[in-house]
This record gives C-alpha cells, sequence and structure tokens, in this order.
C-alpha cells in the first residue's frame, strides 16, 4: 500500500499496539481469518447499500405505490445489522495492517466518502424527510429528497469502489 497521510507519526504508537495484538496477528497469521472476516465485511456491505439503493429508488420515482414511510421502516433493521458485521469485520481487516491502511489514500477516501453518505442520509432525515407525509405514496418525492437520493447512489459506489481498488493499491 501506498500514499501518506500527513501526522501519522502521532498514531504509530497506537497503531504499533494495535498491530502487535493477537488478534492482529491471527488476522495476519491465519490463511482463512482475514478471507472469512472480509466475507462478513463486504456481505454486510452488501446489505447496507442494499437497503439504501432500494430506498433511493423509491426516491427516485420507482415503485411510486409502495410507502416511502413502510420502506424506511423496513428497510431500518437491515441497515443497523449491517452495520454490526460492516464495522466490526472492517476493524479486524485493519487491525491486520494499520499502517498500511492509514497511509493509503485509497482507504483514506473511503472513509471520507463513508463520512459524506452518513452526512446526506442524517441531512435527509433531519430535513426532507420530515414531510414526507406530503409525499409519501403515489406522488414524486421533492426535487431535494431525489438529488440526494442521488447523491447516495453515487457515494456508495464510490464507496465500493474505493473498497475494491484497495486490493490493488
Amino acid at each position: 500500500m501506498m500514499g501518506g497521510l500527513p501526522g501519522a507519526g502521532a498514531s504509530a504508537g497506537f497503531l504499533g499496539w494495535l498491530e502487535a495484538t493477537p488478534l492482529s496477528a491471527a488476522m495476519r497469521g491465519s490463511l482463512w481469518l482475514y478471507p472469512i472476516v472480509e466475507i462478513f465485511h463486504i456481505s454486510g456491505f452488501v446489505m447496507l447499500v442494499g437497503a439504501a439503493a432500494m430506498f433511493d429508488l423509491r426516491l427516485l420515482g420507482w415503485s411510486r405505490l409502495l410507502p416511502v414511510q413502510a420502506l424506511a421502516r423496513h428497510l431500518l433493521p437491515w441497515s443497523v445489522a449491517s452495520v454490526l458485521l460492516v464495522v466490526p469485520a472492517g476493524l479486524l481487516m485493519f487491525s491486520a495492517h494499520p499502517h498500511d491502511f492509514i497511509g493509503n489514500r485509497v482507504f483514506q477516501l473511503k472513509l471520507a466518502l463513508i463520512a459524506l453518505a452518513g452526512l446526506n442520509a442524517l441531512a435527509f432525515h433531519l430535513g426532507i424527510y420530515r414531510s414526507v407525509g406530503q409525499w409519501n405514496a403515489n406522488v414524486a418525492a421533492p426535487a431535494v429528497a431525489r438529488l440526494q437520493a442521488l447523491a447516495s447512489l453515487a457515494l456508495w459506489l464510490a464507496v465500493i469502489s474505493c473498497g475494491r481498488l484497495l486490493a490493488y493499491t
């Protein structure tokens, strides 16, 4: 992996400790542990991005007869479950090579894109979603909701792309 994060030396103590933990050593030393953890990470991302994409496509006009609020209530448990897979698995993978990941520009971009996707979702739920009763079913979502849905789809596609590129950088 390549790249360089300014100030990475300040976190070298923690990263060194993390890399020396028995779990980190097991992640590096086992033929099967890292790939199994990666499968859980990817499976969780499939659930998370799948749920987000289905919701975003509804906002963009697909399946207008399906109420937005009902779809949101249905997809939320899937999103929460996916985070319970993605985060621990991602932390385990990070622990195997923390110095490499922390300095990798693609990894940094992936984290930034995830943060932006989260902020986009937060802005949606604190903003236009508060008026969902007016456009819940059989009505086009407001333009701002459609714009946020497009941004969500683009951000998650970019996150997936960065995740794949990590294997090559």
